[in-house]
């Protein structure tokens, strides 16, 4: 059984300001359809129109804090999952952390004294998803944190720890850190490429903190950027899945596992030079609400067996299971109890 502090994420917790828009909208502000990028000065004034000129929605988001809180909700052990990151000290903040706490997550956030609590953009269009993030606090978190004895018991009592690529925007040295103690004891350490920006232009701070990673975790989009970024001549995803997986590695304890999600198409699984397809859950495009934290729930679905050690053939499933709740309700949201079998 999963016990308590099993599970550890590290991230940019954010509050998601969900709203339906129109084509015209993305347009106007340079948004493609389905992407995910990081607020730049043009992108600012939306914030406040979102606000004022839509029906909005404020949700707990950032990728690994919805993670963590998919697998908090399909554990139902209170404090299985624990999770870090910065927040401003506003109003913002304290909605995060009743909302995480709510969840039975054990949250140790750092309060940034200077800046607002991070939000993200979430643009719906057709049930399709684009995410413009405006990190602000998120993007203060330092590894002074992390070192605290009471913030790195945490990592000390996880056995497996997620972080999303996002972070390493913010605080490459604390997860590498992480990454570390990971290989030195043993641990389970995944991270995902979370968004092509991330295997474009972070690929540095990307590739330090590959050869501790014993899940990566994607999409197809993202992989195929990662494939190109390294001249891979190839734009098919399994067998990139499977040159992800075949990458050095810092320990030989684990061997890498790529896990590849591709919407409505199987999610692909690479591991020791084998790949294995694993079918999705197909729903009927009239019972799609929204894509956003599809991807983020696949994770935790994933991760909510994989710390009760079940087969890769369970933690897909769970995984699917999971993004399929998601995708039929607004944001990273979720019924009281799951009814996974």
């Amino acid at each position: 059984m999963a016990c308590e502090g099993v599970l550890l994420g590290m991230g940019n917790p954010l509050l998601d300001i969900s709203a339906v828009v129109d084509e015209e909208f993305l347009s106007r502000f340079g948004i493609k359809l389905n992407d995910a990028i990081l607020a730049e000065e043009k992108h600012l004034p939306m914030y406040d129109e979102l606000a004022t000129k839509y029906n909005v929605e404020y949700i707990a988001g950032g990728a690994t804090q919805n993670s963590i809180r998919v697998a908090q909700w399909m554990l139902q052990i209170p404090g299985a999952t624990s999770y870090m990151g910065c927040i401003g000290k506003d109003k913002f903040g304290e909605e995060m952390k009743k909302n995480s706490i709510a969840a039975g997550v054990n949250v140790h956030y750092y309060e940034d004294e200077t800046a607002p609590t991070g939000t993200c953009a979430v643009c719906v269009v057709g049930g399709e998803r684009s995410l413009v993030a405006n990190l602000s606090a998120a993007n203060c978190y330092k590894i002074e944190h992390l070192k605290r004895p009471e913030n790195f018991a945490l990592v000390e009592k996880a056995k497996y720890i997620y972080i999303a690529g996002f972070f390493l925007t913010v605080s490459p040295d604390s997860i590498q850190l992480v990454a570390e103690h990971a290989a030195a004891n043993n641990k389970v350490f995944m991270m995902n490429l979370s968004a092509p920006f991330i295997c474009e232009f972070f690929r540095g701070v990307q590739e330090k903190a590959l050869p501790y990673v014993d899940y990566v975790f994607g999409n197809e989009t993202e992989a195929r950027t990662f494939a190109r970024v390294r001249g891979w001549e190839t734009e098919n995803v399994e067998e990139i899945a499977l040159k992800i997986s075949a990458l050095p590695k810092a320990s030989g304890t684990h061997k890498r596992y790529t896990v590849i999600t591709q919407g409505c198409d199987p999610v692909v699984v690479a591991e020791d030079g084998k790949v294995r397809l694993f079918p999705v859950i197909v729903l009927p495009k009239e019972k799609l609400v929204d894509t956003n934290g599809a991807g983020d729930a696949f994770v935790g679905g994933f991760l909510s067996q994989l710390v009760q050690e079940k087969s890769i053939e369970d933690c897909v499933r769970a995984g699917c299971y999971a993004a399929n709740v998601i995708i039929q309700r607004s944001g990273c949201t979720y019924p009281e109890k799951p009814d996974f079998k």
